[in-house]
């Protein structure tokens, strides 16, 4: 499968799904790029230009790295940890720095 991937990666062979023309926030260099986005066997392969086997046009729609909430209270939420994800992935929020306060006044 490494070497499916590969070559996939490289544009040589249909990816197994494309998102087309996608407006993808660059973190790191600070600008937004038009590019496709290749996913096979849930890998993300790269972004650039490519053709899949399934392709999605994703012309005028934003794609950006999941964002990180970096100091929340998941207890404070009066919710669990699984709920409070349910809650944050739809808005992106896909990582926490979780600071458990309220063991330390329990305590």
């Amino acid at each position: 499968m490494n070497r499916e991937l590969i070559r996939q990666a490289r544009g040589e062979e249909p990816a197994d799904l494309v998102f087309k023309n996608c407006k993808v926030i660059n973190v790191f260099t600070k600008t937004i790029e038009t590019e496709d986005i290749a996913i096979s066997h849930g890998v993300i392969l790269g972004t650039g230009t490519y053709f899949g086997k399934t392709e999605i046009d994703c012309s005028g729609f934003f794609v950006s790295p999941g964002f990180i909430d970096g100091h929340c209270h998941i207890e404070s939420s009066m919710t669990t940890p699984g709920e409070y994800a349910r809650l944050v992935i739809p808005n992106g929020t896909t990582s926490v720095i979780a600071d458990c306060h309220e063991i330390a006044n329990v305590c």
